[in-house]
């Protein structure tokens, strides 16, 4: 390991001289809110806003073998003055929040000739040692995971490793999940933390084969490292109530399963909500028949001791890939003059499930409807899915030769005939060997940037796709030719060992390479939690940094990956957008108050925060190579001129 301390870390006060209030969790609280109730910056004067500092970290991804796939997904926390964050190849910083200046950096020193399924990391977790004395090395301490799978600990004043946590301060968390290639098995989020433990979730490389990595839940002890509990999302115990959805011997198979998402935590009951993802592969389950539960789930866990308290299943026998990929968002509901502790998820289907937090109750109704049968020989496909009695987000309906789109009339009509070819019934129309249009597609709907929620108003406020993908499957030996000769090299997709098929999947686009289906394909929209209905939505980003230099500048709203935040006095802050900026929108009406310019996209979600009398808006802006967007290293700060 490298760990490198700038001089400015040596002249840091122990304690902030400082008063300063924000964001003290990846999600703004433990249970996700992404609300903070810093109000300086109001709809008034929030077009005043400027720059008011720039920092680079230097990753740019050279030498890395995964440097085509990096993004910097981080969300900074606030504590003691500084923003603490990491990169997509595991480098920590602290920075001072005022300035902007480098206070130290570690360097968890991956490989880099691996190739990593995903070049992610959202951020860390910070913990105070309530029994640690003033000024203690480690009294509090930094938490992030890394893609090769470990925990590391550090010390948040200097950046140094926790040397008593784990092996000289950090934890292997690749022992006893069945790894199967280097890099496949990752931690891209930041683990939550729960008293004196911190709860730890993984990332698992999609569609490889039968037999992946077991996405198992993991509480560590935040001094010393030792695992405290441990919980697999796909049931291994013949008395658990869940094994009965499995098809008899798969579970001891399959793999995945995993919470790679952000978790949320209840401390005052001592539970963690936990969003699990699809097992494996994404899109067949002929290896694994029956609704799997406990997968594509929002699971209730005793934190004390690793328990499911309770669980629903979102999605039954998930062959769409629709993972539950975003943090679970703890609140009250207020029903008849009562507080209700409500636990709102939402789902890469552009559906939002609201449950009572501690019964695991609907506290809207779920109704179970039918949806397209007749899968690929040997797929048993669930013959419902749970729908939301909130209005979706998204559309749900078949993809017809009207909905095609084009800005020339070749590029519609090449849409048009392509959309003729392929199998499109609405939502859950399953993978086929023609091909089959999943719409809303597996990146979403809502995906890992989730909502935002102001628990004084109950509004919820999301960024959500409309992006059509194309799903195709071969049988084992065709498929295994395609790619031997190069034709699927513009699919991504997977090997799917242990299947009979091989899977390619790509955005459904046209040779201009915009979505085959009209736009929107990106928007924002505000939920009413009170009376349930949608208060209102509006495209979001426009195709300046995103579409050929001869097509105007349209507001059509584009793909986006990242989330938002809201603000106590009425804003919306988000980038998310496949253009550089971010923007400010009103929350009551949803109105563009303003937008400032980023030097590269910001695939992330901000956050906020005030020190010195001064509200921060800080974006990591550093792109998304799998999507295609210009990578960088800027973490952005964003303030009302002084005075």
């Amino acid at each position: 390991m490298q760990h490198v301390i700038l001089a400015l870390a040596v002249l840091m006060p122990a304690v902030a001289a400082t008063e300063e209030s924000g964001w003290p969790y990846y999600g703004g609280d433990a249970g996700g809110t992404k609300y903070s109730d810093v109000s300086h910056i109001t709809p008034d004067n929030v077009g005043r806003l400027e720059i008011a500092w720039t920092f680079r970290t230097g990753e740019t991804g050279e030498g890395y073998a995964s440097a085509g796939s990096l993004t910097f997904e981080a969300t900074p926390v606030l504590w003691n003055g500084a923003l603490y964050f990491t990169t997509g190849f595991n480098k920590a910083f602290a920075v001072d929040a005022v300035t902007g200046r480098g206070r130290w950096r570690f360097d968890a020193a991956i490989p880099r000739d691996y190739d990593y399924a995903e070049v992610a990391s959202r951020g860390v977790a910070l913990w105070h040692d309530g029994d640690a004395s003033a000024g203690a090395v480690c009294a509090h301490r930094v938490f992030f995971g890394t893609l090769t799978g470990r925990v590391h600990a550090l010390d948040a004043l200097t950046g140094r490793p926790c040397t008593d946590f784990g092996e000289r301060g950090s934890v292997d968390m690749t022992l006893g999940v069945r790894p199967t290639e280097p890099g496949e098995y990752t931690i891209t989020s930041p683990p939550a933390i729960l008293d004196d433990a911190i709860v730890v979730g993984s990332a698992i490389g999609d569609n490889g084969a039968v037999e992946l990595a077991r996405g198992i839940v993991r509480a560590l002890d935040a001094r010393t490292g030792a695992v405290r509990w441990a919980w697999d999302p796909i049931p291994k115990d013949a008395d658990d109530p869940a094994s009965a959805s499995w098809q008899p011997g798969s579970a001891e198979r399959t793999g995945a399963g995993n919470a790679w998402a952000p978790l949320s935590v209840d401390a005052q009951n001592g539970m963690v909500f936990v969003p699990t993802s699809a097992p494996s592969p994404d899109f067949y389950g002929g290896e694994r028949k029956g609704d799997n539960r406990y997968a594509n789930s929002l699971v209730a866990l005793n934190g004390a001791n690793g328990k499911v308290a309770w669980h629903f299943q979102l999605v039954h026998h998930d062959v769409w890939d629709y993972d539950v990929a975003s943090q679970p968002v703890l609140f009250d509901l207020e029903r008849g003059g009562r507080r209700i502790p409500a636990v709102a998820q939402a789902t890469k289907m552009g559906m939002i499930f609201v449950f009572h937090r501690l019964t695991g109750e609907p506290l809207f109704p779920i109704e179970e409807r039918s949806v397209p049968q007749d899968g690929v020989a040997g797929e048993a496909l669930s013959p419902t899915q749970p729908f939301s009695s909130l209005p979706p987000l998204v559309d749900h309906g078949p993809v017809t030769a009207g909905d095609a789109f084009g800005v020339t009339f070749f590029d519609q009509r090449g849409c048009r005939r392509a959309i003729e070819g392929y199998r499109s019934e609405g939502i859950y129309t399953p993978p086929s060997l023609e091909g089959t249009i999943v719409y809303p597609g597996y990146a979403g709907g809502s995906n890992w940037g989730g909502i935002a929620l102001d628990p004084r108003r109950r509004l919820v406020v999301a960024n959500v796709m409309q992006l059509p993908m194309i799903v195709k499957l071969f049988g084992r030996d065709e498929g295994e030719r395609r790619r031997a000769a190069a034709e699927l090299d513009d699919w991504g997709g997977g090997g799917m060992r242990g299947t009979p098929y091989v899977m390619a999947r790509r955005m459904f686009a046209s040779a201009l390479d915009l979505p085959c289906t009209r736009p929107p394909w990106g928007k924002l929209v505000a939920l009413d939690l009170d009376d349930g209905r949608i208060v209102w939505e509006r495209h979001l980003g426009t195709i300046e940094d995103l579409a050929p230099g001869p097509v105007p500048n349209f507001e059509w709203g584009v793909p986006n990956i990242g989330g938002p935040i809201v603000t106590a006095s009425g804003l919306i802050f988000i980038a998310a957008a496949a253009d550089n900026y971010l923007r400010a929108f009103d929350l009551k009406s949803g109105a563009e108050l303003w937008k400032g310019r980023l030097p590269r996209g910001g695939q992330a979600t901000p956050m906020t925060y005030a020190i010195e009398g001064r509200q921060f808006v800080v974006i990591a802006a550093g792109g998304h190579g799998n999507a295609g967007i210009e990578t960088g290293d800027f973490l952005v700060s964003f303030a009302l001129p002084r005075g």
